[in-house]
C-alpha cells in the first residue's frame, strides 16, 4: 500500500476504524446516521453519507445494530441504531484487540530505541527538485557465482 493512495487506505484500513466508533457510541445509546456523521469528522475522518449508510447496513446485515425507523415519518424517516446482543459481543472482543493493539504499537515501540525515523509523504506535497523521503532504491541483481567442478566437489564432501 501507497501513502499516496487515500481511498486504499480508506477501504484496507479506516473503515474497521470507523466500525469500532460506531459499535462503541451505539452502546451508550441509539445513534443516528447523521450524528455519526458528525462525530467521524470531529475526529478528522472524512467520510460522506455514500460510505457511511451502506456500512451501517451492512452492520445490521451482519447482527451487529438493529434500526429502527421513527414512527409515522414515512420512509425517509430518521433511523436509530441500537447494538444487539451480537454487537456488544463483536464490541468486547474489539475493546481487548484495540487495548492489546495499543500496548504493542504505542507503549512498547516507546521502551524499544528506535530506528532512524523514515517518513512517509505523499508525492504531491514534494516540491520540484527534492528528492522523495522514504524512495526505495534500485535493487541490483544478484550476483551469479559460478563454481568450477572442482570446488563442487570439495564442498559435497
Amino acid at each position: 500500500m501507497t501513502t499516496s493512495d487515500p481511498k486504499l487506505l480508506t477501504r484496507e484500513i479506516l473503515l474497521g476504524f470507523w466500525k469500532v466508533h460506531i459499535l462503541h457510541h451505539a452502546a451508550e445509546e441509539p445513534v443516528v446516521g447523521q450524528w455519526i456523521l458528525t462525530e467521524l469528522r470531529r475526529h478528522g475522518y472524512d467520510i460522506s453519507p455514500g460510505t457511511l449508510y451502506p456500512l451501517l447496513k451492512r452492520m445490521e446485515r451482519n447482527g451487529w445494530l438493529r434500526c429502527e425507523v421513527e414512527p409515522d415519518s414515512g420512509p425517509r424517516g430518521r433511523r436509530y441504531y441500537h447494538l444487539t446482543p451480537g454487537g456488544a459481543a463483536v464490541l468486547e472482543i474489539l475493546r481487548e484487540t484495540v487495548v492489546e493493539l495499543h500496548h504493542e504499537v504505542i507503549e512498547e515501540s516507546r521502551q524499544k530505541p528506535r530506528k532512524p525515523e523514515r517518513r512517509l509523504t505523499f508525492a504531491a506535497t514534494i516540491p520540484d527538485g527534492h528528492a522523495q523521503i522514504g524512495k526505495k532504491k534500485p535493487v541490483a541483481p544478484p550476483r551469479t557465482v559460478v563454481r568450477s567442478k572442482r570446488q563442487t566437489k570439495r564442498r559435497k564432501t
